[in-house]
């Protein structure tokens, strides 16, 4: 029981990270109707940035720096690149994003190396959040921390790291800073109305192009922020943005394009997918025995369904991504037309 529990904190905790390279994407999507296939590239850039800065300034200014630097970098990307080609439709925009993401790429390899850098968390991250403590007679029990090697002496422990609860904070804070800024400021309200009405945003004074440049930046600084506690969390290397820039899709498909709620259930929803399996023992064969199919060395496809649920675990978000495109192309929570 301890095992799913932890299993259970590791799928929200992945799931809240895809959150914040998803929302980013939602974002610049929702407003300029442009699918950045770069961006996970940015996370990668705000994982490095902040390798960087660590040893000039700490970890926790170079976890407000690297973002910025990151939306500096984006913001610039739209105004001297990605706006030239706006105008002849979504392809030359899907194109340019696609071949940005070898550039930087390359630039990564050739500034940091092409092995993993050692990008360790602060003092403070180090360690364990919580201890599951569980006894056979006693049950499951929390600990907060690490707990003592006596109590572990005399029952299983099994510890969550103080990098992912930090990451399920940061993630759970910026959920309610977007929809705030989104639904109760005045920029949210400009921002919405440019997606809707830009002519007539334009009359009332505001530069279109300058907003749409800012939310395309500002969507980059999220991914770099999600790159500088992942870059903690798991490793700092530059297949790390290859790794995750393929899941980003299926949790924006899963959720639903364009859709702020939808991208984060379907970020949970894909989370949870990559882990739970891993809980359940025993193969495919064994599963739908259990639900009362019978199924022998006869039954079609049975080498497939001796995998374990361990082994399947990998392709189930792309499979729920398949159904999701059949049964409800606008995904869970979408409300786009186009």
């Amino acid at each position: 029981m301890d095992q799913v529990f932890i299993n259970l904190l590791n799928g929200l905790s992945s799931g809240l990270l895809l959150f914040m390279l998803s929302s980013g994407l939602t974002l610049i999507f929702s407003m300029m109707g442009v699918l950045n296939f770069a961006h996970a590239s940015f996370y990668m850039v705000g994982a490095y940035i902040a390798y960087s800065l660590v040893g000039i300034m700490g970890f926790w200014m170079a976890l407000l720096f690297a973002p910025l630097a990151v939306g500096v970098l984006g913001a610039g990307f739209e105004r001297l690149a990605l706006r030239r080609v706006h105008k002849f439709g979504h392809v030359p925009e899907l194109l340019i994003t696609f071949g940005l993401s070898y550039v930087v790429l390359e630039l990564v390899q050739l500034i940091w190396g092409r092995t993993a850098v050692t990008f360790t968390p602060p003092a403070l991250l180090e360690g364990s959040a919580l201890t599951i403590v569980s006894r056979a007679q006693e049950g499951m029990s929390l600990v907060l921390g690490k707990a003592s090697p006596e109590v572990c002496a005399v029952a299983n422990c099994s510890t969550f790291p103080a990098t992912k609860a930090f990451m399920m904070l940061v993630a759970l804070l910026m959920l309610l800073a977007l929809w705030l800024l989104l639904t109760r400021t005045r920029v949210g309200l400009i921002i919405q109305a440019s997606l809707t009405h830009p002519e007539m945003v334009e009359a009332l004074g505001h530069n279109v192009p300058r907003v749409l440049m800012l939310v395309f930046g500002s969507g980059c600084a999220l991914a770099g922020l999600a790159g500088v506690i992942g870059g903690i969390t798991f490793v700092t290397e530059p297949n790390m943005a290859a790794f995750i820039g393929a899941i980003i899709f299926v949790v924006v498909v899963v959720g639903g394009i364009g859709s702020l709620a939808g991208a984060f259930v379907g970020s949970i929803v894909v989370g949870l997918l990559q882990t739970l399996p891993l809980t359940i023992n025993g193969s495919l064969a064994t599963l739908l025995g259990s639900l009362g199919f019978t199924v022998t060395q006869a039954t079609p496809g049975y080498p497939l369904l001796r995998l374990t649920m361990a082994e399947v675990a990998p392709i189930l978000p792309y499979l729920l991504m398949v159904l999701i495109l059949i049964f409800r192309p606008k995904g869970l929570l979408g409300t786009r037309e186009d």
